[in-house]
């Protein structure tokens, strides 16, 4: 009799902006923390931590930590900054950090866009005829 193994699943929440990218590994709740990296962890210079090499290594530093804990299989979710003046779009790190995330031997999941927007609430900065300088 062949026993099968049970994925133990994990919510990766990948917070990707222009400056940096944060990866967050938690349980299947959200509520308990598994491991944590960022871009500034694994690199010295400010200008890189939202650099696609800097995603990686801190995908790598946190999916190792999460494989360590028992987990095999993550859902995703990608988050960019948002909201009412934020840009809408994940920086460039998004994108390595899942792809290092599928070649650490991690089961991914679904990916879910997570992005907060507007429901018409604060009024954009600039006037009626556009900002003048």
């Amino acid at each position: 009799m062949i026993k099968r193994q049970r994925t133990r699943w994990g919510i990766v929440h990948i917070y990707s902006s222009y400056n940096n990218t944060i990866i967050h590994i938690t349980d299947i709740s959200g509520s308990e923390t598994i491991s944590k990296a960022s871009g500034g962890m694994v690199v010295k210079s400010d200008r890189l931590e939202s650099s696609p090499t800097a995603a990686m290594s801190a995908a790598k530093l946190a999916a190792e930590g999460a494989v360590e804990k028992g987990i095999t299989g993550v859902h995703v979710r990608v988050r960019a900054p948002g909201g009412h003046n934020g840009p809408t779009n994940t920086g460039s790190g998004a994108q390595a950090a899942i792809r290092t995330l599928s070649r650490t031997g991690l089961k991914i999941g679904n990916i879910e866009d997570v992005t907060p927007f507007p429901h018409d609430g604060c009024r954009k900065k600039a006037f009626r005829r556009g900002r003048r300088v």
